[in-house]
């Protein structure tokens, strides 16, 4: 189930047990050079306690609380950060797409 999944990856990556509280927003994207279409969805989710940097995922090289001012210079990628912020601003959609991606995310495994 995507709430397991999303618990579970919330736990890996910063040693918290999350609670899913609900689905705030769906955005997607396409990579052009690729021919990937994304797919991300973006949920409310409640924990206690401080995050910890896991020792043993190579992928996750810091962990920090963010001011809401800053979202914009730490997440430079305009698929992201523009939903985020519209949501952050009281935006009422639930969907954001965008045909570019404007990224290309090379992935380990080629299938």
């Amino acid at each position: 189930m995507l709430r397991d999944a999303l618990k579970r990856e919330f736990r890996e990556e910063t040693g918290l047990e999350a609670r899913v509280e609900r689905l705030l927003y769906v955005s997607e994207s396409y990579d052009l050079s690729t021919g990937t279409h994304f797919l991300n969805l973006t949920f409310a989710v409640g924990a206690e306690g401080e995050p910890q940097l896991p020792s043993d995922d190579a992928h996750v090289v810091a962990l920090e609380w963010v001011e809401r001012e800053r979202v914009p210079e730490r997440l430079p990628v305009a698929v992201v950060r523009e939903p985020l912020e519209a949501y952050l601003r009281g935006d009422e959609r639930r969907y954001f797409g965008f045909a570019d991606a404007g990224i290309t995310i090379e992935f380990a495994d080629p299938s």
